[in-house]
């Protein structure tokens, strides 16, 4: 098998390649790397370490004529790449090339070649938006609501939407959470973007040493011919119930390395309220069942980065008033920091975050008034992890038939319940089939039964971002409203996004 390969520099990419590339199977590996002076040593190594089994392209994802030569000639497509936050918050630009033109560009080439090879797409969580208590298990299928100035989870919803809309011949979507890596300290403590994380955010997090073994398991079924049942589908990655813990378990987890925990150095009202992402995953079994991945859990993972990395045995040497001091404080002036967008004025952001300004101003600093998951404040903690008890949302359709089995009739009342109507009058049972729909706003689009009822996409004017109008959508679509409203008030009249100088800002509903 000859595969090609994007992303390998990042956590997953560089552990898929590396575990990959053990496989015998394997005659040829193809990546696609940046023209970035640090990746002028990751090629040299590469090519020392594996020599003519690897072959190396080097330009930027966002140019036609690299994906076309990364990908000539190969069987297998496996995309990783992603410009994430804080990266993408602070260039518009390099996410819009990486997540989005990268996809659409490798997409076109896998179509325009004969045979295609199958393409393996990596997608992100964050396009299920923001997941608090009163939802916080999700499945393939549930409303994609990118939460306000995610932009990486824009493009990413952007991104997807193509590779599904494309008609491959043979696909694979792995929509990825929230990843351990060795680097998770140092990569939160230098951007405002660690106060983002809403503190009962459900979060099921994956190592990357897991997800790497995933992708290596994926080939090596496909090398054995067992794969059949897998293609043309989308599938969410996680750990399982030893990797669902919420933003503040986070937290506790990487500051007990140094001898503390999140209320030690932190205090909650520097954290969002909401507009985050994350979710606890009810189908994580799917691709558990096929490839056995799941081998770390959270906290064994943290230890052993504390293990690993000395450093965090001098933390506990410190006073927690100068860590609090030098590495927390100092943040909370980051330009990407809540409270910093709260000091400024910037109300658009402040409203997608926190409701208002004022219940950002008067958001308690005290941890015994602030509710939350881990202590039990909203029903036994461990019973609300275990999937058996997960109360999960309404996709409008009798989802113990295969999707081939439904019934003109019953995809109809699958588009009423999201506020449209099904204007095709015949199905003919293929679900990958484009077939022809109204959103509640008279948008005409065509998508087929599998990107709307599996994949959760809907009208690409009405739910591809920007601007962020989904509380418009959730007053006119059961299927949004019975998540949207968890966390937002029925009374926000707005929606969200940029002037012509890509500044936030709020809009009037007829704006959005």
């Amino acid at each position: 098998m000859k595969i090609a390969m994007t992303g390998v520099s990042g956590h997953m990419g560089s552990e898929a390649l590396r575990q990959t590339m053990e496989l015998g199977g394997v005659e040829y590996i193809r990546v696609l790397l940046s023209c970035k002076k640090r990746n002028n040593k990751l090629a040299k190594k590469l090519k020392k370490r594996y020599g003519d089994r690897i072959g190396i392209v080097r330009g930027t994802i966002a140019q036609r004529e690299n994906c076309e030569r990364l990908v000539a000639d190969m069987d297998m497509v496996i995309h990783m790449a992603a410009v994430i936050p804080p990266a993408s918050d602070s260039s518009f630009s390099a996410s819009c090339d990486c997540n989005l033109k990268g996809t659409v560009f490798l997409v076109d080439a896998v179509k325009a070649m004969v045979p295609q090879p199958k393409f393996v797409h990596v997608s992100t969580v964050a396009l299920y938006g923001n997941r608090n208590e009163k939802h916080p298990f999700g499945r393939v299928g549930d409303p994609l609501i990118v939460s306000a100035y995610d932009t990486y989870a824009m493009h990413k919803l952007r991104a997807e939407r193509y590779v599904l809309d494309a008609d491959l011949h043979c696909f694979a979507v792995l929509r990825q959470t929230a990843m351990l890596n060795p680097n998770m300290l140092n990569d939160n403590i230098s951007d405002g973007l660690m106060f983002h994380t809403a503190l009962n955010a459900p979060l099921e997090w994956v190592s990357a040493r897991d997800s790497g073994y995933l992708v290596r398991r994926l080939v090596e079924r496909e090398l054995e011919g067992g794969l059949s049942a897998f293609w043309n589908n989308i599938y969410n990655i996680g750990a399982g119930k030893k990797g669902r813990c919420t933003g503040v378990d986070t937290f506790d987890e990487g500051f007990a390395l140094i001898g503390g925990s999140a209320e030690k150095f932190l205090r909650p009202h520097w954290f969002a309220a909401r507009n985050f992402h994350g979710m606890w995953f009810s189908d994580a079994n799917e691709l558990e069942e096929l490839f056995g991945f799941q081998r770390d859990g959270v906290h064994d993972y943290w230890q052993e980065i504390g293990r690993c990395h000395k450093i965090f045995a001098l933390g506990k040497c410190v006073p927690a008033k100068l860590i609090d001091f030098f590495l927390f404080r100092r943040l909370l002036k980051h330009p990407n920091s809540p409270r910093e967008w709260l000091k400024r004025g910037d109300t658009a952001r402040v409203i997608a975050s926190f409701g208002s300004v004022r219940a950002a101003e008067e958001l308690s600093s005290s941890w015994e008034d602030y509710a939350l998951m881990k202590k039990g404040d909203f029903g036994d903690y461990d019973a609300l992890r275990d999937e058996k008890n997960a109360v999960l949302l309404d996709h409008g359709y009798d989802e113990s038939k295969p999707l081939g089995a439904l019934s003109v009739e019953e995809l109809g009342h699958a588009a009423n319940f999201r506020g449209g109507e099904l204007l095709s009058e015949e199905y003919g049972g293929d679900p990958y089939a484009k077939l022809t729909w109204r959103c509640h706003e008279g948008h005409t689009f065509a998508a087929s039964p599998f990107t709307v009822l599996r994949g959760g996409h809907w009208c690409p004017e009405c739910c591809l971002p920007e601007p962020w109008r989904f509380g418009k959508l959730a007053r006119s679509s059961p299927f949004f409203a019975q998540v949207w409203y968890d966390s937002n008030s029925e009374d926000e009249h707005y929606g969200y996004g940029f002037d012509g100088e890509g500044k936030a800002v709020l809009l009037t509903e007829d704006e959005a």
